[in-house]
């Protein structure tokens, strides 16, 4: 392959990465509203429905690794976890070893009522899918669960950075 080749490959694959980023920042932006619009059918704000899939994937957690998780101060995690509790989405219990320590489960079945309002993308998806053969289907996931950890990895150096180390 020649130099010029070489050019207009590289050329290509940076624009289709930006295409691939700007389609990911689209994406991020509707999910985000679509959030907000279930999130106002529960009565919960944003942040509480984004720190109760946290606990539903990740929990039990105990209050400080939440926060660290999910890049807020302890003070506000008190009051998510707060609303969270009193609107019975999750509880908080104490260790029986540790009377000090706390951890945060998710209340069996609340899911049930976020999956319903999350239907109307779950159909949209299935039949994006169902248009596409096995192999795509696995790369797109592959890519992903890559392109998550991407997130996770960045999301976790600038919160390290925020911190100051």
């Amino acid at each position: 392959m020649s130099t010029a080749d070489d050019l207009v490959a590289r050329t290509a694959r940076r624009q289709h990465a930006h295409a691939i980023m700007t389609a990911l920042r689209e994406l991020r932006v509707q999910l985000s509203l679509l959030n907000h619009q279930v999130g106002g059918h529960v009565e919960l704000k944003d942040i509480d429905l984004d720190c109760f899939e946290l606990i539903s994937r990740e929990g039990p957690v105990s209050p400080t690794a939440l926060a660290r998780r999910a890049g807020l101060h302890p003070a506000t995690m008190t009051g998510v976890l707060d609303r969270l509790e009193r609107g019975g989405w999750v509880t908080r219990e104490r260790d029986a070893t540790d009377r000090r320590a706390v951890a945060v489960h998710a209340v069996r079945g609340r899911s049930t009522e976020l999956m319903r309002l999350y239907g109307g993308l779950g159909r949209a998806i299935e039949e994006l899918c169902a248009g596409r053969d096995e192999g795509e289907l696995a790369l797109v996931a592959d890519f992903l669960r890559h392109a998550t950890r991407a997130g996770r990895l960045a999301t976790d150096t600038l919160a390290a950075d925020r911190a100051g180390g």
